[in-house]
């Protein structure tokens, strides 16, 4: 979308004493109170590299740009120990990543003008997204669920990460290298993004050191579920690629099934994998939240006179 001109922000927020780096790109132009929309990012990335990637020679892998074109007040946030935000002695799992978002949520708030955001994580985003709305549900207009997770029966990804089980219990980082973050977009189904994303994707990780927090991978091995369906109360959009390994789509089915709300919709887009905001088909994965995310409100039902 063309003539649209999208200015960012930086801020910190501050969690007991941690400083959270939280990140902001919206319409220059802003002519009244815009939607929030909140990105949560997931176990080995940062939230600009995952949302917010530039692409040697290629356009369009900025979700955020996407958004804030179309309308959107965007907001992501490094979690402890991302990124930009502090390095601590934490592992960093799920409930410090929902902890994250409650400190960076007032913020927000504050800054926008606006006191109910609509939510989106991906793979372990999801998760921390998903229980922080269980724990908020006050402050949450939807919740988006992509690449989720409920309790991981099934997941050849997951049986492949609990070899390393004993490490993730042991250790509060684990190491990363330039053929670990091509990894990610090879282990599911190759060819699924354009050549040149995994390198960039590397660089903008690499340029933050070579470890990673276990505390993700540990909970995701071996604590699921830690979200529960029946404690969610706005409505909720599950995204799965075809491909993605995480988790199983019968998995999937029975988090949907279990939603209190019936204000919700499970989507599963094929020739995607488990990045589905940097693949090659990332604009319909983009058409599909923002219909979501614009749908008219809900009426209530009419009764004769």
């Amino acid at each position: 979308m063309s003539g649209i001109e999208i200015v960012s922000q930086e801020y910190w927020a501050e969690k007991d004493g941690v400083r959270l780096f939280v990140f902001r790109k919206r319409p220059a132009e802003l002519d009244g109170e815009r939607p929030v929309l909140f990105l949560v990012h997931g176990s080995s990335l940062c939230a600009r590299t995952g949302f917010d990637l530039e692409v040697p020679g290629r356009s369009g892998y900025s979700m955020m740009d996407w958004f804030a074109a179309r309308g959107f007040d965007v907001w992501t946030m490094d979690h402890e120990n991302y990124g930009r935000s502090d390095r601590t002695g934490s592992n960093s799992d799920i409930r410090s990543g929902a902890k994250d978002i409650a400190a960076a949520v007032p913020f927000v708030a504050r800054e926008s003008g606006q006191d109910v955001f609509h939510f989106f994580g991906s793979s372990s985003g999801a998760l921390r997204a998903g229980l922080y709305a269980m724990e908020h549900p006050e402050t949450v207009r939807s919740l988006t669920l992509d690449a989720f997770v409920w309790t991981g029966e099934g997941s050849p990804t997951l049986a492949k990460r609990r070899e390393n089980l004993e490490h993730f219990r042991t250790h509060p980082t684990r190491d990363v290298d330039r053929a670990f973050f091509h990894s990610i977009f090879n282990r599911d189904r190759p060819g699924l993004v354009e050549p040149g994303v995994a390198d960039a994707f590397a660089d903008a990780e690499l340029q933050y050191g070579t470890t990673m927090p276990t505390g993700t991978y540990l909970d995701m091995c071996e604590n699921l579920p830690l979200v529960d369906p029946t404690r969610i109360a706005c409505p909720v959009l599950m995204l799965r690629g075809e491909h993605d390994g995480i988790a199983t789509e019968a998995d999937l089915a029975g988090f949907f099934q279990n939603l209190t709300s019936d204000d919700k919709q499970m989507v599963v887009l094929p020739d995607q994998a488990h990045v589905g905001v940097l693949g090659v088909n990332r604009a319909r994965f983009f058409h599909v939240l923002q219909a979501f995310l614009t749908l008219p409100e809900r009426q209530a039902a009419v009764t004769d006179a």
